[in-house]
């Protein structure tokens, strides 16, 4: 007698997170942690590449994290600044030296999202849990 799975539910699928950092460790590192917790996640190694991502995902993108001091023409700020102007935006996360961009970042972001490198694995995952919480 067959099966009837009619009444069970998909499984949800797996939220998708953007890392764009500069040193491939850091990069590689965080980025085999969040899939290790069940997120896909794609990598980007600068802004303009970042970007790029963004506009040819066959996918959304939900949660975009980012260094500040990225290498290349864009910033952080400038990468979070164009995420910002798009009509289906992800949420940001920006990685830096908290004294040197607490502010800019709490002008960009309502919720304060600036952490601080190296990445605390677990604080980065609790971080991103909050914000798809909210959405």
């Amino acid at each position: 007698m067959p099966s009837d799975d009619l009444g069970a539910e998909a499984a949800p699928a797996p939220k998708t997170i953007l890392v764009v950092d500069s040193e491939i460790i850091v990069r590689m590192t965080v980025s085999a942690y969040l899939r290790s917790c069940g997120y896909r996640v794609i990598e980007a190694a600068d802004g303009e590449e970042a970007i790029t991502v963004l506009q040819g995902a066959d996918l959304p993108i939900d949660v975009v994290l980012s260094e500040v001091a990225l290498r290349g023409p864009l910033d952080g700020f400038q990468l979070a600044s164009w995420i910002r102007d798009r009509p289906s935006q992800p949420a940001i996360i920006l990685a830096g030296t908290p004294a040197r961009t607490a502010k800019a970042a709490g002008d960009l972001c309502e919720d304060g999202p600036l952490m601080s490198k190296p990445y605390d694995p677990q604080l980065v995952l609790d971080r991103i849990k909050r914000l798809l919480s909210g959405r």
